[in-house]
């Protein structure tokens, strides 16, 4: 791909993933690696989300005034979660680049389809506690080899109770400390260059601007609508590159 075909794809995608994250309050990392991916390796695409992940889930982290109770609650999850991305990213250097991409497409249709399906588990206090660092384990390493945050984490934060406030909060919270600990080890492993940085950068813009058109649609468009259209084009993402990932192996 030429210079100006991969800057249009970056612009591209980071506009159309602002755009889902203004109206819903999430799915930017999810819907632009997906896409990223479709167009360019795995690893490139990771490292092209840093930047861009990272500066709009820092706002979302930071507001909603319960980062105080958040942090005394699930700093277990938080802990895991963000130091075992590195074990994670290993694989990024060792597994075929084919099977990952599987796996990521494997973790968008379980997305995908929890979200169609209005899939929620509710946990008890005592069942929080022990599961808490095993789900963050899970989510780091996961992270680490795919570049997704969401799966199972967003789903235990939706299963412990929080408060709708307190839920997005927690959400940016998780995503902006796993944003770090993936450039971490994408720069340990040596694939996260100046280059890939600058360009990451790039699509920071187009980021912040597809979020600012993504809340004026809030305001047209039902919620409901929205997240059915977007977890049925999710679903059908990730199927076409898992079963992208299964047909490069036959």
């Amino acid at each position: 791909m030429d210079d100006f075909a991969t800057l249009a794809v970056i612009v591209g995608v980071f506009l159309l993933a602002g755009a889902v994250k203004g109206v819903v309050g999430l799915g930017l990392p999810t819907v632009s690696l997906g896409l990223l991916t479709v167009a360019i390796d795995l690893p490139t695409a990771m490292a092209l989300l840093v930047v861009p992940s990272l500066v709009t889930n820092l706002w979302q982290a930071g507001s909603g005034g319960h980062a105080g109770q958040i942090l005394r609650r699930i700093w277990p999850f938080l802990l895991l979660a963000t130091g075992t991305v590195w074990l994670g990213a290993l694989a990024l250097t060792r597994v075929d680049p084919r099977l990952l991409s599987g796996l990521l497409g494997a973790l968008l249709i379980v997305y995908a389809a929890a979200g169609l399906t209005g899939f929620r588990v509710a946990l008890t206090s005592r069942q929080e506690v022990w599961l808490g660092p095993v789900v963050g384990a899970t989510n780091g390493v996961l992270t680490g080899m795919t570049g997704s945050f969401v799966v199972p984490g967003v789903m235990f934060l939706q299963a412990i109770g929080l408060s709708r406030d307190a839920l997005i909060q927690a959400m940016g919270m998780l995503f902006t400390l796993s944003t770090l600990a993936l450039a971490l080890a994408l720069g340990a492993n040596g694939l996260l260059t100046r280059e890939l940085g600058a360009l990451s950068g790039i699509g920071l813009v187009p980021a912040l601007l597809g979020m600012f058109a993504g809340r004026g649609i809030r305001q047209r468009l039902p919620e409901q609508v929205f997240r059915r259209v977007f977890f049925s084009a999710l679903l059908a993402l990730g199927l076409y590159i898992a079963g992208g990932a299964l047909t490069a192996y036959g």
